[in-house]
């Protein structure tokens, strides 16, 4: 017989009390050994799902999602400025270069902080946060600061390139996976609030730079920026910690192989891949498709800006009503709208009406894309794990950043044009999403109402 504080399960019956989200865990888990004995069933004990010991709250965990979202403004929310150096230098510092030439650098940044993440996931996983955000802040900041001095191209790469998309990938993953550990039940809803700092960086970085570079140059733009941020990763640095402290242990080739036999992790896996192909095409081409469309440039620069901050809300509201019925359904049912407003709102019109209403509402409900990362992976793996698995499904989603301009660009020099280039975005969004809704249904089965 089985302790009187353990959990049971008994062959025909569902598993009494606990908490929602045990109920979701055991959705998935209904092949659960029994063994009897003259028509009676033995009590067998029954795994606790990943975060099961989470405090839920408390100051301790609320300082780790302060820190966060200040890694998170960072981060994302510094890359969401990119759109502003690519234009600056293709105009000024290096107009003898190529634009392709150029984009290489945001390119670069972008593909490194989300590219490192097995490697960073590993070291995290052995060690812990500490030295990884320590030294991921100093690369960072070093690196634009570096970039405020840089004249030459080669000099930019390495600077703002190289160096500070390494910094932001070491203080970004580690400090949201130490997020996860510290909340189970209020997770989504945690996520939601700390992912608010990458759209309040979207909206305040570009608009900072842009005008910060008319006022006092590029260099001082910079250096602005580097301050702001090291003011914010000190708060980091002192606030994030894990709930429980780093295990290190060898890791063996079965051990990193292990994630990718599992079906449910591969058809995640491929279903953010396939929806990054067509989430960075808004992103990245939005302002430059409303100017073609004759839109005043005063008022397309604040296309990004209002994207981002519709997705600021947009990932709150994931946050919690993923808490509420499910963080894979929630995901399911925004990525699948956004798609659809890529095919049915910015596809078909061009007016600056329509444009300005397509960035509020994708921004809205693509949010969810990046904020429900982790929680969708924890809660299909191991809490050991989860710092490699993450990064395994940040390093593909960084692919397809890396990969998916020159494919955008192809397909806007050929046949397809605008047109052509809004299609591919649409019919990837809704690709990838319904990879994960496979997933989903592989881990709950045809129960749609389950909340999972």
């Amino acid at each position: 017989m089985s302790e009187p504080n353990q959990s049971t399960v008994t062959a025909g019956d569902q598993l009494p009390g606990g908490s929602p989200e045990k109920a979701e865990y055991q959705a998935g888990n209904s092949n659960l050994p029994t063994t009897s004995h003259d028509d009676d069933v033995e009590k067998v004990p029954q795994p606790e799902p990943p975060g099961s010991d989470a405090p839920d709250g408390g100051a301790a965990a609320w300082l780790v999602v302060l820190g966060t979202w200040c890694t998170s403004f960072c981060s994302f929310g510094w890359l969401n400025s990119v759109g502003v150096f690519q234009e600056y230098y293709q105009v000024e510092l290096l107009s003898n270069y190529s634009p392709s030439t150029i984009s290489w650098i945001p390119s670069l940044q972008i593909f490194l902080m989300m590219g490192m993440g097995p490697f960073v996931g590993i070291i995290y996983d052995h060690y812990g946060p500490r030295w990884l955000l320590l030294g991921g802040s100093l690369l960072h900041i070093f690196g634009i600061m570096m970039a405020s001095l840089g004249t030459e191209y080669y000099q930019i790469l390495l600077a703002q390139g190289i160096c500070s998309g390494i910094g932001a990938s070491a203080i970004f993953q580690p400090s949201v996976t130490c997020a996860a550990g510290w909340f189970n039940k209020n997770r989504g809803a945690a996520f939601g609030i700390l992912f608010t700092g990458s759209s309040l960086g979207g909206v305040i970085f570009p608009i900072m730079v842009s005008h910060l570079i008319r006022e006092v140059g590029f260099g001082w733009a910079m250096r602005t920026c580097a301050f702001l941020m090291l003011f914010l990763l000190i708060i980091a640095n002192l606030t994030v910690r894990p709930l429980h402290p780093p295990q290190p242990h060898k890791v063996t080739r079965a051990q990193l192989a292990k994630p990718f036999t599992e079906i449910q992790f591969v058809l995640l896996t491929a279903g953010f891949f396939l929806f990054s192909y067509g989430f960075f095409v808004p992103i990245n081409y939005l302002p430059v498709q409303a100017l073609s469309a004759g839109m005043n440039p005063n008022l397309a620069q604040y296309l990004l800006p209002i994207l981002n901050a519709g997705s600021l809300f947009g990932r709150l509201f994931s946050g919690f009503f993923g808490d509420k019925i499910g963080r894979y359904n929630i995901f399911i049912l925004v990525c699948y709208l956004s798609g659809i407003w890529i095919l049915a709102l910015w596809l078909p019109d061009s007016g600056d009406a329509a444009l300005i209403a397509f960035a509020i509402l994708f921004g809205f409900f693509s949010g969810a894309y990046v904020s429900l990362i982790t929680p969708l992976v924890m809660a299909i793996s191991p809490m050991a794990e989860l710092g490699f698995r993450s990064g395994i499904v940040m390093f593909v989603t960084a692919i397809g950043g890396l990969t998916t301009n020159p494919i955008n660009g192809a397909i806007l020099d050929g046949a397809g044009g605008w047109d052509g280039l809004k299609i591919f975005s649409g019919v990837f969004c809704l690709a990838g999403t319904t990879f994960v809704l496979v997933a989903r249904i592989k881990k709950t089965g045809w129960k749609l109402l389950v909340r999972f």
